[in-house]
């Protein structure tokens, strides 16, 4: 792995990884990637069964990708919209109802018109083959795009990173974030002899495909998928891997482990991996059960850092605590754990159990993520050292904009999601002052939006009702406005004097001061101390103070 800067791996703009530039103009396929337009509106992914081929010399890939869907309302001659970005071509579209002509290719989208009269609940298939040489990644994961590149002894290393750039960049799918296959995928990787294929799921069959000559000779690794996916998790790996397992006694029994590394690592991994029990045992208690027992649970090295496919885990980390032996909160107790184990793994409840319809709302996946790197450090360590992990990630937050994007358009908000999508929920709990009730809410959540789809407001209302708290001015501070609230005081004696600045209006968001609670507003307030000493403040929430 390339070696970084200390500097550049704490400005967040790198390690937060903002995908998409932000802007407020748009295009017509900007829509057509981020929008349930009227070519996709009306029909229900429910399964996927692709296979996939790559020509490491070539960097070219091949395959094909068979769609099964229900329809979800009545229709007449409808249009469906496939996505597949270019220069991947589709070679050849079959379905299963009948078509007037063929199909049209325009920029990144694969329109296939009927001639039919469909039902509510009639299901039908398109299975489209595809080919191409597909964009390649130049600084995975951040752009997105195929990785061939060879390992540390010289053998073919393949990849792909696709979720801020879109799975359609090697695989024809409908490629919107509130439509996952509900029946899981299968998938076929098909690699030369000596190679291993690694998919999502389980390892379901391995058999030899036999060429013309012995060299010739292919490998079909078959994986299985049984729950809902996002389509950026679906990820084939390919390279000179090995395989270690083992189990986990968790909430809903045992949970497979499993391990695929480099060769040459394997004593490495069997080491660095033994963080993982411990982290399960931290998030399901935090969040509730493992969310895909059925698929197992696994990590995969990959070239380059990492991303959260789930049940396919890349990692690559370099064997590393922190990340890639540094600590983003810069004071030194991010050391004591691997930063891509955790943080990978914690977004198996927040992104591929609860993922979010539009990516406007990605913060719902990265800033509650960002804090279950809190949660464990609080389970693997203590509380002090998880609140000075917490207050120490608060110092990466630019406020450049807003962290909700623009919705229907394929757009996510700033980087921010991250630290300070995680200084939010850090906040929340300040409020709740209830670590039992906080705790069931995060469980709550992963347990009724269980591999579902959800928009910010659902995830606000569930907080705020369970809470018993109206949270909705603290949302609208910290999702959608720059401002970081500032807590304006004087002290005299045991007089304290205090006002809000810098806040939407009515913000409710009152404040713990020792054993004393005040709720300021913009009005100056009086409170009289329990003490004369100089005032200390809570720095576990996300606001600032200014003596005046």
């Amino acid at each position: 792995m390339k070696i970084i800067s200390f500097a550049l791996i704490l400005s967040s703009s790198f390690y937060f990884g903002q995908l998409f530039s932000y802007n407020n103009s748009f295009t017509k396929t900007d829509t057509l990637k981020g929008s349930n337009t009227e070519y996709r509106n009306f029909w229900d992914v429910k399964k996927y069964e692709l296979s996939v081929e790559a020509d490491f010399e070539q960097k070219s890939i091949s395959g094909n990708n068979k769609i099964t869907f229900e329809i979800t309302k009545d229709i007449s001659n409808p249009v469906f919209q496939i996505d597949l970005q270019q220069p991947m071509k589709a070679d050849a579209v079959q379905c299963s109802f009948p078509t007037p002509k063929s199909f049209t290719r325009e920029g990144d989208f694969i329109f296939i018109p009927s001639d039919k009269n469909f039902k509510k609940g009639e299901k039908f298939t398109i299975n489209v083959n595809y080919s191409g040489q597909p964009v390649i990644a130049k600084n995975a994961p951040w752009d997105g795009g195929w990785i061939f590149t060879t390992d540390e002894k010289g053998n073919p290393w393949m990849s792909v990173a696709d979720e801020g750039i879109g799975a359609s960049v090697w695989l024809p799918v409908k490629d919107i974030w509130s439509d996952e296959p509900d029946e899981g995928i299968v998938m076929n990787i098909i690699t030369p002899m000596g190679l291993v294929g690694i998919g999502n799921g389980r390892l379901i069959d391995e058999k030899v495909k036999i060429g013309n000559s012995i060299g010739d000779n292919r490998t079909v690794w078959t994986w299985e998928v049984k729950n809902p996916i996002n389509a950026y998790s679906i990820i084939p790996n390919i390279g000179k891997y090995v395989n270690f397992k083992d189990d986990y006694q968790g909430e809903k029994g045992k949970l497979d482990l499993d391990y695929w590394v480099i060769d040459y690592n394997l004593e490495k991994a069997k080491k660095q991996f033994q963080q993982v029990k411990p982290m399960l045992q931290s998030f399901e208690y935090w969040f509730g059960p493992y969310p895909f027992y059925e698929d197992s649970y696994k990590l995969v090295e990959s070239p380059y850092l990492g991303m959260e496919h789930q049940s396919n885990i890349a990692y690559g980390n370099g064997y590393k605590n922190g990340y890639l032996g540094t600590d983003l909160s810069g004071t030194g107790v991010g050391l004591n754990w691997d930063y891509i184990i955790i943080h990978e793994s914690g977004h198996e409840w927040f992104a591929n159990n609860i993922t979010a319809k539009d990516k406007a709302d990605m913060w719902i996946h990265e800033g509650f993520t960002m804090y279950s790197e809190v949660l464990f450090t609080e389970s693997y360590m203590n509380k002090e050292s998880a609140e000075i992990y917490a207050q120490g990630i608060q110092n990466n937050i630019e406020n450049d904009i807003p962290i909700i994007g623009k919705y229907g358009v394929n757009n996510e908000g700033s980087g921010d999601m991250y630290p300070k999508g995680a200084s939010l929920v850090h906040t929340i709990r300040q409020m709740i002052s209830n670590d039992e009730k906080f705790r069931q809410i995060l469980r709550g959540l992963n347990k009724d939006f269980y591999h579902q789809t959800v928009t910010t407001q659902q995830i606000e209302n569930y907080i705020s009702e369970k809470a018993g708290i109206d949270f909705s001015t603290v949302f609208d501070q910290y999702l959608r406005t720059t401002n970081v609230p500032v807590l304006e005081y004087s002290q005299k004696g045991n007089q304290l004097k205090f006002r809000y600045a810098n806040t939407v209006k009515n913000l409710k968001l009152p404040l713990k001061i020792g054993d004393q609670t005040i709720s300021p507003t913009e009005e100056w307030q009086s409170l009289k101390l329990t003490s004369s000493n100089p005032v200390q403040f809570n720095r576990n929430y996300y606001i600032r103070y200014k003596k005046v």
